[in-house]
């Protein structure tokens, strides 16, 4: 049962990650962008992560000095004991120094490890933060490139691509315009045809009569 759940998993894993390759190549700008939203995500946990090491190498100091602040008090106390030749309490004090002395020490090399630990994340955090400085940087290259892409495709797309569908429309209109001209001066022609002829009529037999 355990195996069908897993490759049931697997399938669907790989399914998602077909889809996303898909729409990275579609969208490159979209799949940059998720990719920068999850390494600020990431800088997020590594600065948290930083403030905790902070914090550990503080309570290591303060581990520390405590330690070594009850070393240093059993070893005076033993001291005493051992001048009032109370042997039993010398020998308490001196167990005690030696416990409190090795966690002193302890608590001083493991300081000391968290303080270079905390200086090379540090370090790293820099670098991170510029590196994703630099990607934010690069896209808005990206996208300015793809914005003027766009726009020439667009420019293309009204001036070359259909050049002379524009043209054609006007001629088709002044075609259409022409017609309707002729068509008005051919009815307008008609209806004065009559009027002219008759007086052509007249001023032909006004000249006969003359005659």
């Amino acid at each position: 049962m355990a195996n069908i759940f897993t490759r049931i998993k697997d399938s669907i894993s790989a399914d998602l990650h077909n889809l996303m390759d898909q729409k990275e190549q579609k969208n490159p700008i979209a799949a940059l962008n998720q990719y920068l939203r999850q390494s600020e995500q990431e800088k997020e946990k590594v600065k948290k992560l930083i403030e905790r090491q902070y914090q550990l190498k503080d309570e290591f100091s303060r581990e520390y000095l405590k330690a070594q602040d009850l070393a240093e008090k059993r070893l005076k106390q033993a001291g005493v004991a051992e001048k009032a030749a109370e042997m039993e309490m010398y020998e308490f004090a001196m167990k005690e120094h030696d416990e409190y002395q090795a966690r002193a020490d302890k608590m001083k090399t493991s300081r000391k490890e968290a303080i270079t630990q905390l200086e090379t994340l540090e370090q790293k955090y820099e670098e991170m933060k510029h590196k994703l400085k630099d990607m934010h940087l690069r896209r808005m290259e990206l996208m300015g490139r793809e914005n003027i892409a766009r726009a020439n495709q667009q420019i293309n797309k009204v001036v070359h691509d259909s050049a002379d569908k524009p043209y054609s429309r006007f001629a088709e209109m002044e075609q259409y315009i022409e017609g309707l001209e002729y068509k008005v001066n051919s009815a307008y022609y008609r209806s004065t045809f009559d009027n002219k002829i008759e007086r052509l009529e007249k001023e032909l037999q006004e000249k006969e009569t003359a005659n």
